[in-house]
Protein backbone atom coordinates (compact mmCIF):
# COMPACT_ATOMS: atom_id res chain seq x y z
CA UNK A 1 0.00 0.00 0.00
CA UNK A 2 1.28 3.58 -0.94
CA UNK A 3 1.27 6.22 1.42
CA UNK A 4 -1.10 7.84 -0.35
CA UNK A 5 -3.38 4.78 0.01
CA UNK A 6 -2.60 4.34 3.34
CA UNK A 7 -3.69 7.72 3.76
CA UNK A 8 -6.84 7.48 1.74
CA UNK A 9 -7.49 4.40 4.17
CA UNK A 10 -10.17 5.05 6.72
CA UNK A 11 -10.26 3.11 10.03
CA UNK A 12 -13.04 2.30 11.91
CA UNK A 13 -13.04 1.37 15.59
CA UNK A 14 -15.50 -0.91 16.33
CA UNK A 15 -15.93 -1.89 20.23
CA UNK A 16 -18.15 -1.96 23.13
CA UNK A 17 -18.73 0.88 25.28
CA UNK A 18 -17.21 0.59 29.25
CA UNK A 19 -19.76 -1.21 31.50
CA UNK A 20 -22.73 -3.21 30.88
CA UNK A 21 -22.37 -3.48 27.19
CA UNK A 22 -18.68 -4.58 27.49
CA UNK A 23 -19.79 -7.08 30.38
CA UNK A 24 -22.00 -8.77 28.19
CA UNK A 25 -19.49 -8.93 25.14
CA UNK A 26 -16.99 -10.05 27.43
CA UNK A 27 -18.81 -12.38 29.73
CA UNK A 28 -18.48 -16.46 29.82
CA UNK A 29 -21.89 -17.61 30.88
CA UNK A 30 -23.34 -19.97 28.36
CA UNK A 31 -26.14 -17.59 28.67
CA UNK A 32 -26.38 -13.90 28.94
CA UNK A 33 -29.95 -12.39 29.70
CA UNK A 34 -28.66 -8.00 28.69
CA UNK A 35 -32.31 -6.49 29.92
CA UNK A 36 -33.28 -3.29 31.35
CA UNK A 37 -34.35 0.33 30.15
CA UNK A 38 -35.00 0.87 26.66
CA UNK A 39 -31.76 2.88 25.19
CA UNK A 40 -29.08 0.64 27.27
CA UNK A 41 -27.12 -0.41 23.81
CA UNK A 42 -28.43 -3.62 23.99
CA UNK A 43 -29.51 -4.52 20.27
CA UNK A 44 -25.97 -2.74 19.27
CA UNK A 45 -24.33 -5.15 21.50
CA UNK A 46 -26.31 -8.25 20.01
CA UNK A 47 -24.88 -7.53 16.82
CA UNK A 48 -21.64 -7.48 17.99
CA UNK A 49 -21.49 -11.02 19.44
CA UNK A 50 -20.65 -12.84 15.89
CA UNK A 51 -18.32 -10.65 14.71
CA UNK A 52 -15.50 -12.11 16.50
CA UNK A 53 -16.00 -15.58 15.28
CA UNK A 54 -17.72 -14.93 11.49
CA UNK A 55 -14.41 -13.76 10.30
CA UNK A 56 -11.77 -16.21 11.80
CA UNK A 57 -14.43 -19.98 12.10
CA UNK A 58 -14.92 -21.49 8.62
CA UNK A 59 -18.60 -23.27 9.17
CA UNK A 60 -19.63 -20.99 12.23
CA UNK A 61 -23.30 -19.78 12.26
CA UNK A 62 -25.27 -17.57 14.33
CA UNK A 63 -29.08 -17.17 13.96
CA UNK A 64 -30.81 -13.95 15.77
CA UNK A 65 -34.54 -14.40 16.10
CA UNK A 66 -37.41 -11.72 16.94
CA UNK A 67 -40.83 -12.60 17.33
CA UNK A 68 -41.75 -11.79 13.36
CA UNK A 69 -40.09 -10.74 10.43
CA UNK A 70 -41.95 -7.46 10.21
CA UNK A 71 -39.64 -6.28 13.66
CA UNK A 72 -36.41 -8.00 11.61
CA UNK A 73 -37.49 -5.71 8.53
CA UNK A 74 -38.88 -2.17 9.98
CA UNK A 75 -37.03 0.69 9.11
CA UNK A 76 -34.17 0.68 12.43
CA UNK A 77 -35.01 -2.98 13.03
CA UNK A 78 -32.62 -5.33 13.70
CA UNK A 79 -31.75 -5.78 9.57
CA UNK A 80 -31.07 -1.44 9.50
CA UNK A 81 -28.94 -2.00 12.30
CA UNK A 82 -26.68 -4.96 11.16
CA UNK A 83 -26.07 -2.85 7.61
CA UNK A 84 -24.39 0.05 9.96
CA UNK A 85 -22.40 -2.76 11.47
CA UNK A 86 -21.43 -5.87 9.31
CA UNK A 87 -20.79 -3.91 5.80
CA UNK A 88 -17.60 -2.34 7.47
CA UNK A 89 -16.65 -5.56 9.02
CA UNK A 90 -16.48 -7.62 5.28
CA UNK A 91 -19.71 -8.77 5.31
CA UNK A 92 -21.79 -9.71 2.37
CA UNK A 93 -25.73 -9.36 3.03
CA UNK A 94 -28.73 -10.82 1.38
CA UNK A 95 -31.87 -8.61 1.93
CA UNK A 96 -34.06 -11.06 0.51
CA UNK A 97 -32.97 -14.03 2.50
CA UNK A 98 -31.88 -12.03 5.75
CA UNK A 99 -28.60 -13.50 5.43
CA UNK A 100 -24.98 -12.34 6.14
CA UNK A 101 -21.61 -14.09 4.91
CA UNK A 102 -18.56 -13.94 5.59
CA UNK A 103 -15.65 -14.95 2.56
CA UNK A 104 -14.05 -16.88 5.79
CA UNK A 105 -17.17 -19.01 6.18
CA UNK A 106 -19.17 -17.34 8.66
CA UNK A 107 -22.54 -16.98 8.81
CA UNK A 108 -25.23 -14.74 10.42
CA UNK A 109 -29.30 -15.42 10.01
CA UNK A 110 -32.07 -13.43 10.92
CA UNK A 111 -35.18 -14.91 11.12
CA UNK A 112 -38.42 -15.25 13.07
CA UNK A 113 -40.62 -17.75 15.83
CA UNK A 114 -44.33 -15.88 15.40
CA UNK A 115 -45.67 -19.14 16.33
CA UNK A 116 -44.76 -21.80 18.85
CA UNK A 117 -45.06 -24.02 15.96
CA UNK A 118 -41.99 -22.20 13.85
CA UNK A 119 -39.89 -24.33 16.43
CA UNK A 120 -39.70 -26.95 14.26
CA UNK A 121 -38.45 -25.21 11.04
CA UNK A 122 -34.90 -25.84 12.99
CA UNK A 123 -35.35 -29.58 13.93
CA UNK A 124 -31.89 -31.04 13.08
CA UNK A 125 -29.93 -27.72 13.02
CA UNK A 126 -26.43 -27.14 14.54
CA UNK A 127 -26.39 -23.07 15.61
CA UNK A 128 -23.15 -22.11 17.71
CA UNK A 129 -24.58 -19.10 18.59
CA UNK A 130 -28.68 -18.34 18.93
CA UNK A 131 -29.22 -14.88 19.78
CA UNK A 132 -32.72 -13.68 20.58
CA UNK A 133 -33.94 -9.97 20.46
CA UNK A 134 -36.48 -9.12 22.92
CA UNK A 135 -37.06 -12.27 24.92
CA UNK A 136 -39.62 -11.40 26.87
CA UNK A 137 -41.99 -11.76 23.36
CA UNK A 138 -40.93 -15.03 23.10
CA UNK A 139 -42.50 -18.22 25.16
CA UNK A 140 -40.88 -20.18 27.30
CA UNK A 141 -41.60 -23.63 25.07
CA UNK A 142 -39.63 -21.85 22.28
CA UNK A 143 -36.39 -20.55 24.16
CA UNK A 144 -36.52 -24.16 25.76
CA UNK A 145 -36.43 -26.03 22.58
CA UNK A 146 -34.04 -23.58 20.70
CA UNK A 147 -31.48 -24.71 22.96
CA UNK A 148 -31.51 -28.25 21.65
CA UNK A 149 -30.77 -26.99 18.58
CA UNK A 150 -27.78 -25.07 20.17
CA UNK A 151 -25.20 -27.08 19.54
CA UNK A 152 -21.68 -26.81 17.03
CA UNK A 153 -19.04 -28.54 15.54
CA UNK A 154 -16.88 -25.61 13.93
CA UNK A 155 -15.08 -25.07 16.88
CA UNK A 156 -16.82 -22.39 18.48
CA UNK A 157 -18.51 -23.63 22.35
CA UNK A 158 -22.12 -23.14 21.48
CA UNK A 159 -23.34 -20.18 23.80
CA UNK A 160 -26.94 -18.19 23.89
CA UNK A 161 -27.43 -14.59 24.40
CA UNK A 162 -30.84 -12.39 24.65
CA UNK A 163 -31.65 -8.89 25.03
CA UNK A 164 -35.24 -7.85 26.36
CA UNK A 165 -36.53 -4.91 28.46
CA UNK A 166 -38.47 -5.49 31.59
CA UNK A 167 -41.94 -7.33 32.24
CA UNK A 168 -43.20 -8.52 35.53
CA UNK A 169 -45.48 -11.33 34.01
CA UNK A 170 -43.25 -12.76 31.93
CA UNK A 171 -41.23 -16.08 32.15
CA UNK A 172 -37.85 -14.55 31.71
CA UNK A 173 -38.92 -12.08 35.33
CA UNK A 174 -39.42 -15.34 36.63
CA UNK A 175 -35.83 -17.29 35.19
CA UNK A 176 -33.68 -14.04 36.32
CA UNK A 177 -35.41 -13.30 39.84
CA UNK A 178 -32.21 -14.00 41.80
CA UNK A 179 -30.36 -10.60 40.22
CA UNK A 180 -33.74 -8.18 40.98
CA UNK A 181 -34.68 -7.27 44.07
CA UNK A 182 -37.90 -8.53 45.07
CA UNK A 183 -39.29 -5.10 46.86
CA UNK A 184 -37.99 -2.53 44.56
CA UNK A 185 -38.01 -4.16 41.06
CA UNK A 186 -34.94 -2.93 40.37
CA UNK A 187 -31.96 -5.11 39.43
CA UNK A 188 -29.52 -5.59 42.38
CA UNK A 189 -26.14 -3.86 42.05
CA UNK A 190 -23.88 -6.42 43.05
CA UNK A 191 -25.48 -9.17 41.34
CA UNK A 192 -24.92 -8.15 37.96
CA UNK A 193 -22.83 -10.28 35.69
CA UNK A 194 -22.47 -12.89 38.17
CA UNK A 195 -22.92 -16.23 37.18
CA UNK A 196 -25.11 -18.38 38.38
CA UNK A 197 -25.14 -22.94 37.63
CA UNK A 198 -28.37 -24.48 37.08
CA UNK A 199 -30.01 -27.63 35.07
CA UNK A 200 -33.36 -28.41 33.95
CA UNK A 201 -34.96 -31.66 35.13
CA UNK A 202 -38.68 -32.17 34.11
CA UNK A 203 -39.09 -29.18 33.04
CA UNK A 204 -38.09 -27.58 37.18
CA UNK A 205 -34.50 -25.53 36.69
CA UNK A 206 -32.44 -26.06 39.95
CA UNK A 207 -29.99 -23.48 40.76
CA UNK A 208 -26.51 -23.63 42.44
CA UNK A 209 -23.90 -21.22 43.10
CA UNK A 210 -21.10 -23.53 41.36
CA UNK A 211 -21.20 -26.27 38.80
CA UNK A 212 -19.86 -29.02 40.93
CA UNK A 213 -22.84 -28.80 43.45
CA UNK A 214 -25.14 -29.92 40.78
CA UNK A 215 -22.71 -33.07 39.63
CA UNK A 216 -25.04 -35.11 41.50
CA UNK A 217 -27.84 -35.09 39.12
CA UNK A 218 -28.83 -37.44 36.58
CA UNK A 219 -31.53 -38.16 33.95
CA UNK A 220 -33.84 -40.86 33.94
CA UNK A 221 -31.51 -43.05 32.74
CA UNK A 222 -28.78 -42.37 35.29
CA UNK A 223 -26.59 -40.62 33.33
CA UNK A 224 -24.95 -37.13 34.46
CA UNK A 225 -27.04 -34.09 33.48
CA UNK A 226 -24.11 -31.45 32.11
CA UNK A 227 -25.34 -27.78 34.28
CA UNK A 228 -24.99 -24.33 32.16
CA UNK A 229 -24.15 -20.92 33.74
CA UNK A 230 -26.43 -17.90 32.89
CA UNK A 231 -26.38 -14.59 34.29
CA UNK A 232 -28.28 -11.36 34.10
CA UNK A 233 -26.84 -7.61 33.40
CA UNK A 234 -29.03 -4.95 33.32
CA UNK A 235 -28.59 -1.42 31.79
CA UNK A 236 -30.32 1.89 30.95
CA UNK A 237 -30.05 4.62 29.12
CA UNK A 238 -27.54 6.21 31.48
CA UNK A 239 -25.03 3.32 30.12
CA UNK A 240 -25.35 4.23 26.46
CA UNK A 241 -23.53 7.18 26.50
CA UNK A 242 -23.46 6.95 22.78
CA UNK A 243 -27.12 7.42 22.48
CA UNK A 244 -27.37 9.92 24.87
CA UNK A 245 -24.47 12.56 22.48
CA UNK A 246 -26.17 11.85 19.26
CA UNK A 247 -29.82 12.12 20.94
CA UNK A 248 -29.82 14.14 23.77
CA UNK A 249 -33.62 14.57 24.14
CA UNK A 250 -34.31 10.57 24.12
CA UNK A 251 -34.56 10.98 28.22
CA UNK A 252 -37.07 13.63 27.57
CA UNK A 253 -39.61 11.32 25.40
CA UNK A 254 -39.00 8.76 27.57
CA UNK A 255 -39.86 10.51 31.35
CA UNK A 256 -42.87 11.71 29.48
CA UNK A 257 -44.28 8.32 29.41
CA UNK A 258 -47.18 6.80 31.37
CA UNK A 259 -45.81 6.07 35.14
CA UNK A 260 -45.76 2.12 34.87
CA UNK A 261 -43.65 2.44 31.16
CA UNK A 262 -41.59 4.78 32.46
CA UNK A 263 -40.25 3.04 35.42
CA UNK A 264 -39.98 -0.20 32.91
CA UNK A 265 -38.27 1.98 30.15
CA UNK A 266 -36.29 4.46 32.11
CA UNK A 267 -35.53 2.88 35.68
CA UNK A 268 -35.52 -1.05 34.64
CA UNK A 269 -38.18 -2.09 37.02
CA UNK A 270 -38.82 -5.60 36.89
CA UNK A 271 -42.01 -6.01 39.29
CA UNK A 272 -44.08 -2.49 38.05
CA UNK A 273 -47.40 -3.10 36.83
CA UNK A 274 -50.86 -1.13 35.89
CA UNK A 275 -52.35 -0.97 39.29
CA UNK A 276 -55.48 1.48 39.91
CA UNK A 277 -54.13 5.21 40.47
CA UNK A 278 -50.98 4.65 38.69
CA UNK A 279 -52.76 5.46 35.00
CA UNK A 280 -54.81 7.72 36.14
CA UNK A 281 -55.53 10.63 38.72
CA UNK A 282 -58.66 13.12 38.63
CA UNK A 283 -55.93 15.97 40.18
CA UNK A 284 -54.04 15.48 36.72
CA UNK A 285 -57.46 16.98 35.04
CA UNK A 286 -58.85 20.84 35.08
CA UNK A 287 -62.54 20.88 35.05
CA UNK A 288 -63.83 23.70 33.02
CA UNK A 289 -67.44 25.41 32.98
CA UNK A 290 -67.39 26.23 29.12
CA UNK A 291 -65.82 23.80 26.14
CA UNK A 292 -63.53 25.82 23.75
CA UNK A 293 -64.67 26.64 20.79
CA UNK A 294 -63.20 25.56 17.11
CA UNK A 295 -62.16 21.53 18.82
CA UNK A 296 -62.26 18.65 16.34
CA UNK A 297 -64.88 16.04 18.16
CA UNK A 298 -64.60 12.66 18.42
CA UNK A 299 -67.29 10.06 20.48
CA UNK A 300 -65.36 6.51 21.02
CA UNK A 301 -67.55 3.49 22.18
CA UNK A 302 -66.85 0.24 23.83
CA UNK A 303 -70.20 -1.97 23.20
CA UNK A 304 -71.84 -4.09 25.33
CA UNK A 305 -75.22 -5.79 24.98
CA UNK A 306 -76.47 -7.50 28.09
CA UNK A 307 -79.25 -5.96 30.12
CA UNK A 308 -78.97 -5.04 33.21
CA UNK A 309 -81.22 -7.62 35.87
CA UNK A 310 -81.59 -8.71 39.50
CA UNK A 311 -79.43 -11.67 39.17
CA UNK A 312 -76.43 -9.66 37.21
CA UNK A 313 -73.90 -7.30 37.08
CA UNK A 314 -72.31 -6.89 33.05
CA UNK A 315 -70.80 -4.98 31.32
CA UNK A 316 -72.36 -1.60 30.23
CA UNK A 317 -71.99 -0.21 26.27
CA UNK A 318 -69.79 2.98 26.99
CA UNK A 319 -69.06 6.21 25.00
CA UNK A 320 -66.30 9.17 25.93
CA UNK A 321 -66.91 12.25 23.89
CA UNK A 322 -63.53 13.97 23.50
CA UNK A 323 -62.12 17.05 21.69
CA UNK A 324 -58.99 17.98 20.43
CA UNK A 325 -58.53 21.71 20.56
CA UNK A 326 -55.92 23.62 17.56
CA UNK A 327 -53.18 24.04 20.08
CA UNK A 328 -53.36 20.25 20.91
CA UNK A 329 -55.28 20.60 24.24
CA UNK A 330 -57.61 17.55 25.18
CA UNK A 331 -60.88 18.22 26.61
CA UNK A 332 -63.29 15.41 27.58
CA UNK A 333 -67.13 16.61 26.99
CA UNK A 334 -69.23 13.97 27.36
CA UNK A 335 -69.43 10.21 29.02
CA UNK A 336 -72.60 7.65 28.88
CA UNK A 337 -73.30 3.75 29.57
CA UNK A 338 -76.55 1.47 29.49
CA UNK A 339 -76.73 -2.17 30.36
CA UNK A 340 -79.15 -3.31 27.49
CA UNK A 341 -79.98 -5.50 25.22
CA UNK A 342 -78.55 -5.28 21.70
CA UNK A 343 -81.77 -3.73 19.93
CA UNK A 344 -81.86 -0.62 22.73
CA UNK A 345 -77.69 -0.67 22.25
CA UNK A 346 -78.27 0.38 18.74
CA UNK A 347 -81.18 3.14 19.60
CA UNK A 348 -78.76 4.25 22.02
CA UNK A 349 -75.86 4.68 19.62
CA UNK A 350 -78.42 6.75 17.26
CA UNK A 351 -79.92 8.87 19.62
CA UNK A 352 -76.50 9.60 20.87
CA UNK A 353 -75.18 10.54 17.51
CA UNK A 354 -78.31 12.26 16.84
CA UNK A 355 -77.31 14.42 19.78
CA UNK A 356 -73.78 14.83 18.71
CA UNK A 357 -74.56 15.71 14.97
CA UNK A 358 -72.55 15.26 12.35
CA UNK A 359 -69.81 17.50 12.74
CA UNK A 360 -68.66 14.80 15.89
CA UNK A 361 -66.98 11.60 14.38
CA UNK A 362 -68.17 8.32 15.80
CA UNK A 363 -65.28 5.96 16.17
CA UNK A 364 -66.63 2.41 17.22
CA UNK A 365 -64.57 -0.85 17.75
CA UNK A 366 -65.22 -3.69 15.13
CA UNK A 367 -64.10 -7.28 17.20
CA UNK A 368 -62.48 -9.91 15.19
CA UNK A 369 -64.16 -12.90 13.06
CA UNK A 370 -67.55 -12.92 10.84
CA UNK A 371 -69.50 -11.63 14.28
CA UNK A 372 -67.62 -8.24 14.41
CA UNK A 373 -68.02 -7.92 10.82
CA UNK A 374 -71.64 -8.23 10.92
CA UNK A 375 -71.66 -5.97 14.11
CA UNK A 376 -69.76 -3.23 12.35
CA UNK A 377 -72.54 -3.18 9.09
CA UNK A 378 -75.64 -2.96 10.82
CA UNK A 379 -74.19 0.26 13.35
CA UNK A 380 -73.04 1.87 10.41
CA UNK A 381 -76.22 1.62 9.00
CA UNK A 382 -77.84 2.79 11.87
CA UNK A 383 -75.55 5.82 11.85
CA UNK A 384 -76.54 6.50 8.17
CA UNK A 385 -76.08 10.27 7.27
CA UNK A 386 -72.99 10.38 10.77
CA UNK A 387 -69.50 10.31 9.91
CA UNK A 388 -68.36 7.16 11.53
CA UNK A 389 -65.54 4.61 11.71
CA UNK A 390 -64.66 1.35 12.77
CA UNK A 391 -61.30 -0.27 13.30
CA UNK A 392 -59.96 -3.25 15.31
CA UNK A 393 -58.28 -3.00 18.67
CA UNK A 394 -55.02 -4.02 19.18
CA UNK A 395 -52.72 -4.27 22.04
CA UNK A 396 -54.23 -4.76 25.52
CA UNK A 397 -56.19 -2.36 27.51
CA UNK A 398 -54.11 -0.91 29.81
CA UNK A 399 -51.45 -0.59 26.08
CA UNK A 400 -54.44 1.45 24.62
CA UNK A 401 -54.73 3.52 27.75
CA UNK A 402 -50.99 4.76 27.99
CA UNK A 403 -51.16 7.21 25.41
CA UNK A 404 -54.10 9.70 26.87
CA UNK A 405 -52.71 8.63 30.52
CA UNK A 406 -49.41 10.11 29.24
CA UNK A 407 -51.50 13.45 28.30
CA UNK A 408 -53.40 13.97 31.20
CA UNK A 409 -50.44 13.15 33.61
CA UNK A 410 -48.94 15.47 31.83
CA UNK A 411 -51.48 18.59 32.58
CA UNK A 412 -52.30 18.51 28.91
CA UNK A 413 -56.35 16.95 29.42
CA UNK A 414 -59.43 19.19 30.63
CA UNK A 415 -62.73 18.16 31.82
CA UNK A 416 -66.01 19.52 30.99
CA UNK A 417 -68.02 19.99 34.29
CA UNK A 418 -71.44 17.45 34.24
CA UNK A 419 -73.42 15.06 36.61
CA UNK A 420 -70.76 12.69 34.68
CA UNK A 421 -67.49 13.39 36.29
CA UNK A 422 -67.59 11.76 40.10
CA UNK A 423 -68.47 8.42 37.70
CA UNK A 424 -66.13 9.10 34.85
CA UNK A 425 -63.08 9.83 37.23
CA UNK A 426 -64.18 6.72 39.77
CA UNK A 427 -64.14 4.38 37.34
CA UNK A 428 -60.68 5.41 35.38
CA UNK A 429 -58.96 5.51 38.68
CA UNK A 430 -59.90 1.82 39.26
CA UNK A 431 -58.51 0.97 36.28
CA UNK A 432 -57.31 -1.68 35.13
CA UNK A 433 -57.90 -3.43 38.91
CA UNK A 434 -61.73 -2.58 38.98
CA UNK A 435 -64.26 -5.06 37.97
CA UNK A 436 -65.34 -3.08 34.89
CA UNK A 437 -63.25 -0.85 32.25
CA UNK A 438 -65.86 0.49 29.66
CA UNK A 439 -65.78 3.89 30.81
CA UNK A 440 -61.63 3.30 30.30
CA UNK A 441 -61.91 1.74 26.95
CA UNK A 442 -64.12 4.08 25.01
CA UNK A 443 -62.01 6.64 26.53
CA UNK A 444 -59.35 4.99 25.20
CA UNK A 445 -60.84 4.65 21.86
CA UNK A 446 -61.72 8.47 21.25
CA UNK A 447 -58.15 9.81 22.22
CA UNK A 448 -56.40 7.24 20.40
CA UNK A 449 -58.42 8.08 16.95
CA UNK A 450 -56.97 11.73 17.26
CA UNK A 451 -53.53 9.96 16.82
CA UNK A 452 -53.95 7.84 13.48
CA UNK A 453 -56.25 7.74 10.86
CA UNK A 454 -58.74 4.61 11.10
CA UNK A 455 -59.89 2.30 8.20
CA UNK A 456 -63.11 4.12 6.72
CA UNK A 457 -65.37 2.68 4.67
CA UNK A 458 -68.25 3.26 2.68
CA UNK A 459 -71.43 0.96 2.79
CA UNK A 460 -70.90 -0.28 -0.09
CA UNK A 461 -67.04 -1.50 1.28
CA UNK A 462 -68.50 -2.50 4.65
CA UNK A 463 -71.05 -4.87 1.99
CA UNK A 464 -67.79 -5.87 0.27
CA UNK A 465 -66.33 -7.01 2.73
CA UNK A 466 -68.52 -8.48 4.67
CA UNK A 467 -69.52 -10.86 1.77
CA UNK A 468 -66.11 -11.45 1.06
CA UNK A 469 -65.14 -12.38 4.95
CA UNK A 470 -68.57 -14.79 4.40
CA UNK A 471 -67.29 -16.47 2.07
CA UNK A 472 -63.75 -17.39 3.23
CA UNK A 473 -65.96 -18.50 6.36
CA UNK A 474 -67.74 -21.36 4.44
CA UNK A 475 -64.71 -21.98 2.38
CA UNK A 476 -62.99 -23.13 5.79
CA UNK A 477 -65.70 -24.61 7.16
CA UNK A 478 -65.16 -28.76 6.87
CA UNK A 479 -68.36 -30.10 7.20
CA UNK A 480 -68.65 -33.13 4.91
CA UNK A 481 -72.35 -33.56 5.05
CA UNK A 482 -73.02 -29.92 4.53
CA UNK A 483 -73.20 -28.81 0.15
CA UNK A 484 -70.40 -25.93 -0.04
CA UNK A 485 -72.58 -23.08 -0.72
CA UNK A 486 -71.26 -19.78 -1.86
CA UNK A 487 -72.10 -17.00 -0.20
CA UNK A 488 -74.69 -14.49 -2.32
CA UNK A 489 -73.56 -11.36 -3.10
CA UNK A 490 -75.25 -8.26 -1.46
CA UNK A 491 -75.78 -6.03 -4.89
CA UNK A 492 -76.44 -2.25 -4.43
CA UNK A 493 -78.13 -0.88 -7.68
CA UNK A 494 -78.38 2.45 -8.89
CA UNK A 495 -79.34 4.73 -11.88
CA UNK A 496 -76.58 6.02 -13.93
CA UNK A 497 -76.67 10.26 -13.99
CA UNK A 498 -78.68 11.04 -17.65
CA UNK A 499 -76.33 14.13 -17.11
CA UNK A 500 -73.26 15.27 -18.23
CA UNK A 501 -69.77 14.40 -15.92
CA UNK A 502 -69.30 17.65 -14.52
CA UNK A 503 -72.21 19.61 -14.67
CA UNK A 504 -74.07 20.93 -11.36
CA UNK A 505 -76.80 18.22 -11.81
CA UNK A 506 -74.43 15.50 -12.33
CA UNK A 507 -72.86 16.52 -9.00
CA UNK A 508 -76.20 16.73 -7.90
CA UNK A 509 -76.92 13.50 -8.56
CA UNK A 510 -74.15 11.97 -6.99
CA UNK A 511 -74.60 13.55 -3.55
CA UNK A 512 -78.03 12.08 -4.04
CA UNK A 513 -76.70 8.32 -4.89
CA UNK A 514 -73.73 8.75 -2.04
CA UNK A 515 -76.52 9.90 0.68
Amino acid sequence: MTTAEATRTKVIKIEAQPGPQMQFITSRADIVIYGGGAGGGKTFALLMEPIRHVQTVPGFTCVMFRRNTVQVRNPGGLWDESEKLYSHANGHGAQHSLTWRWPEGGTVKFSHLEHDKNVHDWQGSQIALICFDELTHFSERQFWYLMSRNRSTCGVKPYVRATCNPDVDSWVAKLISWWINPVTGYPIPERAAVLRWFIRLHDNIIWADTREELASYTDDDGVPIPAKSLTFIPATLADNRALTDLDPNYRATLLALPTVERERLLGGNWKIRAAAGLLFQRDWCEVIDVAPAGMEIIRGWDFAATPKTDTNDPDATASTKMGRTPDGTFVVLDNTTLREGPAKVEQFLRNTASQDGVGCLQSIPQDPGQAGVSQKLAFTKALAGYNVRSSTESGDKATRFGPFSAQAEGGNVKVLRGDWNDRWFAALEGFPDAKFDDDADSTSRAFNSFLAPMKGQAYYEIARDFNRDAAAAVAEFDAPDIPHIPAEPLVITHKPSIHKRGTRAWLADQETRHQ
